[in-house]
């Protein structure tokens, strides 16, 4: 049965599944910045974390939906979809009207069911990772 919780994932666990979903990131930056959330939300199964899914900004103005992932062996189980309906209810309850909730998104068509758009031609994302 998997759950899904109202909470930080511990800095080994998010490190575990960025390393096998999305990008490396360095504990240091982990224990510095999962802290500063303004929402989160774990998936676990029998007591292991599985997914993850925070809210980040400045809690008024700009909202940026980040680090949705879930570990490969659990993907195509709907997970992720959960993990973002739980997403959404707080952002619902909580984002001001006219907030800006932006996100980076690999798998489109996720995120378009929630109702995201594509940002493109009218603006165009753009990042920076600093090395």
């Amino acid at each position: 049965m998997i759950e899904y919780l109202e909470q930080l994932p511990s800095t080994e666990d998010f490190l575990k599944i960025r390393r096998a979903c999305l990008s490396e990131k360095t504990a240091e930056a982990a224990r510095k910045g999962l802290p500063n959330s303004l929402y989160c939300v774990i998936a676990t199964s029998q007591g292991m974390t599985i997914g993850m899914g925070r809210v980040v900004g400045d809690g008024g103005l700009n909202f940026e939906i980040v680090d949705i992932a879930v570990l490969p062996e659990y993907q195509g189980k709907g997970i992720g979809k959960r993990i973002m309906e739980h997403i959404m209810a707080f952002l619902e309850a909580n984002a001001p009207e006219s907030a800006y909730i932006s996100l980076m998104a690999d798998v489109p068509a996720l995120y378009e069911k929630f109702g995201f758009k594509l940002s493109r031609p009218s603006v165009e994302g753009m990042y920076q990772v600093k090395e």
